[in-house]
């Protein structure tokens, strides 16, 4: 028996035989070449070949896991077409007389490190997008067949080191019981696609997977963390107590998740979903979301070569908004530059481009994004419930900035005689520490305040996420974290506004009576948190709640916070 103690990726106990994945080592032979042109052009058909492959990938990820998951693959046609890496590997070929396979992988291997080397979480994972968008190449030019589909032929845990985005799709998800890897964070590909489909997952669990046994009985508990390799009779026994309770319970929360989350004592907050697209709006509905609460509109940008018609824009909102029919609407602005560029944004390379030119700075220099969006947004919201926010809000100056923008928006059209949404509610998202500390400021320009917990959890504690040896620090469970989102609140609240959360916080169950006492009016989730969330809401008071969140603020550490959540009584 072995066990290891990982981070929670995913709710639930899962119980199988381990499937060990190990995918094919690529051996690369470094040559000299005669004929560069040559060379090149082999190349070029392998670029195409491994386009066609991602394009497929990213359509069976639309319809097996949901459109946000999707876009990754969007950001692997970037660097497919790259102009700066495919010169590098050009340059490779031509001067140093290389053969492909030893450029591409030279060429790939350095980018991916440089952008390792950024403690940045967004960044660290495109550096593992890099690494499988060049084995993929690699694979291409040395006339491998792309990835088999049908590798998981039973139900099973998987068991990896780690999973990139090509790894997860290819698997059959009905046959998917749990996950556990060795490395990644709360926030990797990994944890994304468990809480997408709703199989319990464990991160960073730190084992050798040459140590573990192919099909050995396995025992997963995503709601703890923890992983047994053969468990003994007695923590089998366990773990099944513990699996059939959850199983229960989940279905419990999913027979009633279309009733609203009213506490004890009559408070009903909003509880509603993160998308990315239509599919996921879609798959909202279907799990009770009461709206939506981010979102991502910069996934309609990252596989562009130029910027969407305003056209194009309003009918991809109005599919949202049909989905909805009527239900909230809040829609996050642009939400790229720096760390998610594009090539028809001319940006410049940046030391740190995670604190760099992106989000809402962008309109200085770039009005007229901001303006193109706002216009498509108002021209499909007539008769939506729409709810604009900005993101990498830093200073008031940008909110006011902003505002004159849609105004001017709002003077273009009714001279233009346009229909547009007339009743649009403005507000910001609380990131940047500096925002949560201006919180008053903010105050006679927003309509709401949404706190993304993510972000502000790692500009708050320096902490990267996805490192491995410091995840476990990033939690915003941390009373630094939690002070800071509870002074929020208490300034939005004292002005008349309303505030929601759109961050991981919002979809842990664990966590609803510290937010309920805090004040949160808007929880804000994966859809498939949704059930969870929603009954949690309903075994509270929130009288009870206010205690909760005043004995956490006075605690010295997430540890301690998170020991105490998962001691309570509901009440």
């Amino acid at each position: 028996m072995r066990q290891y103690q990982g981070l929670p990726a995913s709710p639930g106990v899962a119980i199988g035989p381990a499937w060990i994945y190990n995918p094919v080592k690529i051996c690369v032979n470094v040559e000299r070449i005669k004929d560069p042109e040559a060379e090149w052009v082999r190349l070029m058909s392998a670029v195409n070949l491994a386009r066609n492959q991602v394009q497929a990938l990213g359509e069976r990820a639309k319809v097996n896991i949901g459109a946000h998951e999707a876009a990754i693959f969007e950001a692997h046609l970037e660097f497919l077409d790259d102009v700066d890496i495919m010169a590098k590997v050009r340059a490779v070929i031509f001067k140093q007389n290389l053969n492909a396979e030893a450029a591409v992988k030279n060429v790939f291997d350095e980018f991916a490190h440089e952008l390792a080397q950024i403690q940045d979480e967004y960044l660290a994972a495109r550096a593992l997008d890099l690494e499988d968008v060049s084995h993929r190449l690699l694979r291409c030019l040395q006339g491998e067949s792309d990835l088999e589909t049908d590798l998981l032929t039973h139900p099973s845990i998987i068991v990896a080191e780690d999973l990139t985005p090509s790894d997860t799709v290819q698997f059959d998800k009905r046959k998917i019981l749990g996950i556990c890897t060795a490395k990644g964070g709360p926030t990797s590909h990994t944890a994304i696609l468990a809480r997408s489909l709703g199989v319990p997952a464990v991160v960073s669990a730190s084992f050798d997977v040459d140590d573990i046994e192919i099909g050995v009985i396995t025992a997963l508990d995503g709601s703890e963390g923890m992983t047994i390799f053969g468990p003994t009779i007695n923590e089998l026994n366990l773990a099944r107590e513990k699996k059939a309770a959850w199983e229960l319970e989940r279905e419990e929360q999913v027979a009633s998740t279309h009733q609203p989350a009213t506490t004890l004592d009559g408070i009903t907050p909003e509880v509603v979903a993160n998308i990315g697209g239509v599919e996921d709006a879609r798959k909202a509905m279907e799990l009770g979301a009461e709206g939506v609460g981010l979102f991502r509109t910069e996934f309609l940008y990252l596989d562009r070569t130029e910027l969407l018609e305003i056209a194009e824009q309003t009918s991809i909102y109005r599919g949202v908004m049909d989905v909805l029919e009527g239900k909230p609407l809040v829609v996050r602005t642009l939400d790229i530059g720096g760390d998610k560029s594009v090539p028809y944004l001319s940006m410049t390379e940046e030391q740190n481009p995670f604190l760099g030119w992106r989000g809402i700075r962008m309109v200085r220099e770039r009005p007229d994004i901001l303006y193109n969006q706002f216009e498509a947004l108002l021209l499909a919201g007539v008769g939506a419930d729409l709810r604009i926010m900005l993101p990498m809000v830093s200073g008031v100056g940008e909110v006011q900035r902003a505002r004159e923008v849609l105004e001017e928006v709002r003077a273009d059209l009714n001279k233009r005689g346009k229909t547009q949404a007339e009743k649009v509610q403005f507000g910001i998202m609380v990131e940047v520490p500096s925002a949560a500390l201006l919180a008053d400021h903010f105050a006679p320009y927003v309509d709401f305040y949404s706190i993304g917990t993510n972000d502000l959890t790692q500009y708050s504690l320096a902490v990267d996420r996805t490192n491995e040896r410091v995840a476990v620090l990033a939690s915003p469970f941390n009373p630094a974290v939690l002070k800071l989102v509870a002074m929020t609140i208490e300034a939005a609240h004292r002005h008349g506004k309303w505030v929601g959360m759109c961050g991981e916080l919002a979809g842990e169950p664990s966590a609803v009576p510290l937010l309920l006492g805090l004040g949160l009016d808007e929880f804000s989730m994966a859809p498939a948190s949704v059930p969870s969330v929603k009954q949690a809401i309903r075994k509270w008071s929130l009288e009870r709640c206010k205690e909760v969140a005043r004995e956490a603020l006075a605690m010295p550490g997430s540890s301690e916070v998170i020991k105490y959540l998962k001691g309570l009584t509901p009440a």
